[in-house]
């Protein structure tokens, strides 16, 4: 009698899933008929991703004033769409140099997500899960990451943040913790000793032994992650890949091609680590929180965002890293779809419901668009994308199962991805 196992295995299935089929009670007969499709799914976004870099827009950006214009609506705004290098796309005339990068770009029209205020929203979008849910701190995409593949000799951390506040590593631990790098013009700061390197070495050996008497007598959490974050500094301070910090190793015309400010410069860092084989490089752009002033603050954004990104997916393209490294822009949430005039100058408000986030590389297939709202730009009418398909799609792009179960250090078993996650068909 042919089993489920055998089925799947001819379907393109792994043993894990058929397993897991198998365990739920499901037979072989009930299943031969459409594993192939399941199979054939998941094929469609298998993807040759070995990095990810997230480009993200700190406090919402709006939908119809950047990606997701919509001239006859009644809170339309005062920009106009300009054609792209994707037939039938349109954006906003403020990203000139993104339109023409918009044959490489998957734009996602359809997010719908359920949090309004930021903080929570910014967890939600990091973490895959609700703050508070289940009671305890959920990892961030990154350390999930680092986790799953990241390089556990790599003598720099696999995970990232060039500006602003980031998310953690929860309970996969220090290893997994980010390397926040506020000022990209700085690099990492105090990566060099003043001291000669013998002196160095015997001090960061005294201090191994004070270190492990302290471990021996008092063994608790803290003291383990405190010897990790520093056995990780003291090998990145001695390592070459560390030079991947330093942007004055780019030529000027490089450094020309990205432009100028905080947020081009992180993202030429980005390149560079993802080069020196970082997996996760967060990128963030404050500024987007456009109660007041909603046209000329959005305009000055679009202009600190268009010449660095488009830069960056060209540069990616040209060293030949682009299908192995998926860029994701993506912000807290949209804009109101109506104008507010309570301020000296009109602005939107926050806006969950309907709003744009956008893919480029890692396999996906660029000049199209996934999902479509109102005429409006108020209710996803096409495809929405929930924060769990969103979430799912970008581990499975990376290579990782979004289902798989980590055990926390109390032994309770958490899926990287909730369950009820829809992939988002972007290959």
């Amino acid at each position: 009698m042919t089993s489920i196992i055998d089925i799947a295995a001819a379907s393109g299935l792994n043993r894990r899933d058929a397993m897991r089929l198998s365990a739920a009670g499901v037979g072989a007969c009930s299943f031969s008929g459409w594993l192939p499709v399941l199979a054939q799914a998941e094929a469609k976004l298998k993807s040759n991703a070995k990095a990810c870099i997230v480009l993200y827009m700190d406090g919402g950006p709006s939908h119809k004033d950047t990606f997701d214009l919509k001239p006859e609506s009644q809170g339309a705004g005062e920009f106009k769409p300009i054609g792209t290098s994707a037939t039938g796309v349109a954006i906003s005339e403020h990203l000139p140099n993104l339109a023409k990068q918009m044959h490489r770009i998957a734009l996602l029209r359809g997010m719908s997500t359920p949090e309004g205020a930021h903080s929570r929203a910014k967890y939600m979008l990091h973490t895959g899960y609700r703050e508070g849910q289940g009671g305890i701190q959920y990892p961030s995409l990154g350390s999930i990451v680092s986790s799953e593949i990241g390089k556990p000799d790599l003598a720099i951390p696999n995970f990232v943040c060039v500006g602003n506040r980031a998310y953690g590593a929860a309970y996969l631990g220090p290893r997994h913790q980010p390397l926040v790098v506020n000022d990209p013009s700085k690099g990492v700061e105090n990566l060099k000793t003043a001291l000669g390197m013998g002196q160095f070495d015997k001090r960061v050996g005294l201090l191994e032994q004070m270190e492990a008497g302290f471990r021996k007598e008092y063994p608790v959490g803290a003291g383990v992650d405190h010897q990790v974050n520093y056995q990780r500094a003291v090998t990145m301070m001695k390592s070459r890949e560390a030079a991947a910090f330093d942007l004055s190793k780019e030529s000027e015309a490089i450094v020309a091609k990205y432009g100028s400010g905080k947020f081009a410069q992180g993202c030429l860092m980005a390149r560079r680590l993802v080069e020196t084989g970082v997996k996760f490089v967060e990128v963030n752009l404050g500024g987007w929180d456009t109660h007041e002033n909603n046209f000329e603050r959005v305009k000055n954004l679009s202009a600190t965002i268009d010449k660095p990104i488009a830069a960056l997916l060209d540069d990616l393209s040209s060293r030949g890293m682009l299908d192995s490294t998926l860029v994701v822009w993506m912000g807290d949430f949209g804009r109101t779809p109506k104008i507010n005039q309570r301020g000296e100058k009109p602005g939107r408000d926050h806006y969950p419901r309907a709003w744009t986030s956008f893919m480029a590389g890692g396999g996906v297939k660029g000049g199209q668009v996934i999902g479509r709202t109102d005429k409006e730009g108020g209710t996803v009418e096409d495809r929405p994308i929930s924060v769990l398909d969103f979430m799912a799609t970008v581990c499975t792009l990376m290579g990782i199962d979004h289902t798989k179960q980590i055990q926390t250090s109390i032994g309770r078993p958490i899926r990287i991805v909730d369950k009820g996650a829809k992939l988002i068909e972007v290959c």
